[in-house]
């Protein structure tokens, strides 16, 4: 059987057991959004999300109008399944920054405060995505963050407080600035993915952890102020950071994105920061190393278009290799 028709059957057999329920439609709405909820945190393909956006509005559809929390709750919860589902046009993004503006507009005095701001957070999400597409103001993503932050506080929050500057970190990144406003683009983000490593640690929160730190190395590594040589090793304290938490066993694809960053900044680097000029033979080699280990772990993971970049790599690093090598040996 396959996925789909697996799927499927199971989803009509909720749907025939919640007819013959002996509830009101705002109860069988609620059904309906626990139902796409299960569907839509354990998900074996993407036919599994696309099920739960159907179930999503099927309970939006019979959840009768005095029931407005619980339809800003379907539609917020709606939203979040559009956003992962896995498609090459921007329609689910669109959509789901649609239902996002609508359930915020109708979460009235009786939702939280955390499912208001975490609605802010997921309208940020897609409109940042959107704005990489050039549908979208990035200054509204943004903005979305900051009210998101009005609730999601270092202190009582730290987990969506960390996620929430990483997202507004990578936005500042994204922004099109050149010379000095650049560079003050630069720093910001830096300084937002800092903030976000002073509400996390290794121990409670490793996943934000990792991604505030590999981030934090890429912002260092590709900054274009003066301080190149030393942003670089700055970078690679943040990558080795990261890699506490990430390894090629429990998370491969986090642990390969992570040692390529490294590769490539290693590769930058002089091998002894006090004499520059003496070359980066080892450290060339390091990278090549690197960048091996993540190609075949790109290749485990099936991510081929990252190991051909990553192959890449290593073509031209073992040309400098090659070159810086027979250098050396024709100055001994």
């Amino acid at each position: 059987m396959g996925a789909r028709s697996r799927t499927s059957e199971q989803v009509e057999a909720a749907l025939n057991a919640l007819e013959e329920a002996d509830a009101s439609d705002g109860e069988k709405a609620e059904m309906l959004m626990e139902i796409a909820l299960g569907l839509q945190q354990k998900p074996r393909s993407p036919i599994d999300i696309e099920a739960a956006i159907d179930l999503y509005r099927k309970g939006v559809e019979i959840c009768p109008v005095e029931h407005g929390l619980l339809i800003a709750r379907i539609r917020a919860r709606l939203a979040t399944a559009l956003m992962a589902f896995p498609s090459e046009e921007l329609t689910p993004l669109i959509d789901a920054r649609g239902e996002l503006e609508l359930a915020l507009k109708m979460f009235g005095a009786e939702a939280t405060r955390e499912e208001i701001a975490e609605a802010e957070m997921n309208l940020g999400l897609a409109l940042q995505n959107l704005a990489g597409a050039g549908k979208a103001p990035l200054k509204d993503s943004i903005a979305a963050y900051q009210r998101a932050l009005r609730t999601f506080d270092k202190k009582r929050h730290p987990k969506e407080y960390a996620i929430l500057q990483n997202n507004i970190a990578t936005a500042f990144l994204s922004t099109p600035l050149t010379g000095q406003a650049a560079k003050m683009r630069e720093a910001l983000a830096v300084q937002a993915f800092e903030e976000g490593l002073s509400a996390v640690t290794l121990v409670d929160q490793p996943s934000e952890y990792a991604m505030l730190q590999n981030n934090l190395g890429n912002a260092l590594q590709y900054a274009s102020s003066g301080h190149r040589v030393e942003n670089g090793f700055r970078a690679l304290e943040a990558y080795a950071e990261a890699l506490k938490v990430r390894d090629r066993r429990a998370t491969p694809g986090e642990y390969a994105n992570t040692i390529a960053n490294k590769a490539n900044c290693l590769a930058n680097l002089p091998d002894d920061p006090s004499d520059p000029e003496s070359g980066n033979l080892g450290n060339l080699r390091q990278a090549c190393a690197l960048y091996r280990e993540a190609e075949e772990v790109f290749r485990e993971q099936g991510e081929f278009a990252k190991a051909e970049t990553v192959a890449e790599a290593v073509e031209s690093l073992m040309a400098e290799i090659g070159a810086a090598s027979g250098g050396a040996m024709l100055t001994h």
